[in-house]
């Protein structure tokens, strides 16, 4: 798979095919998340995972680490997100948020589609938004929202052994994981980069809105 244009207009047409599923109304907070895909460029320092040497054309997304001074998620892998500001759209949140973490800043034209809300156990309902960031060169961490950045490769999250699930509290609600490197990345960010692969890799409308959090995700 390579990062190119047909990547780009693939994408964006299996998300204009997807009927997306917006959360119920209700007391959650309103949050946006960017599913950035880039490129691999220099790879992420992961366990387990290569160091690359030079900008590479295999499709990436951009994670994050949270920051630890953080009131919600510290520490924690995270697409980069946040709050959606009154009379502010989801996709104008993330496109703000994008720039904000990571000093990537990209225009509507950059956004290729929706996946589906997700609510958390925080009490959030997320709403991911993908967008084409191309080369994403220059990007870096805003200390004081990030902790790490890393563009990890979507071949990751396309393992034999992705997902994973473990019980959850309730019947038919497991715990959702997906493997990276030698470690592995929770929900809520794991179901968004579940879905992405479903939806915009494969083109399988596969729905992730049961999955549940573990434990210390709900903070």
């Amino acid at each position: 798979m390579i990062c190119d244009d047909l990547l780009r207009e693939q994408i964006r047409k299996r998300l204009a095919g997807f009927t997306r599923l917006a959360a119920a109304p209700g007391e959650q907070r309103a949050a946006a998340v960017a599913v950035a895909v880039t490129q691999t460029g220099h790879g992420a320092d992961l366990p387990g995972m290569p160091m690359f040497d030079a900008w590479q054309c295999d499709p990436a997304l951009i994670l994050t680490r949270r920051a630890g001074s953080l009131r919600h998620h510290a520490g924690q892998w995270a697409l980069p997100g946040g709050r959606v500001d009154d009379a502010e759209s989801a996709q104008a949140a993330a496109l703000r948020e994008l720039d904000e973490e990571v000093g990537l800043r990209l225009a509507p034209p950059d956004i290729l589609g929706l996946l589906d809300d997700y609510v958390t156990r925080s009490g959030f309902v997320i709403t991911p938004v993908v967008v084409w960031a191309g080369a994403a060169r220059g990007i870096a961490p805003n200390p004081g929202e990030v902790a790490s950045l890393h563009r990890i490769s979507v071949s990751e999250f396309e393992r034999e052994d992705s997902p994973r699930l473990d019980p959850g509290e309730l019947p038919g609600q497991p715990v959702l994981r997906m493997p990276v490197g030698n470690s592995w990345i929770a929900a809520p960010t794991a179901a968004v980069l579940y879905q992405f692969r479903e939806v915009c890799l494969a083109g399988r409308a596969t729905r992730v809105a049961h999955f549940d959090q573990p434990a210390f995700a709900w903070r």
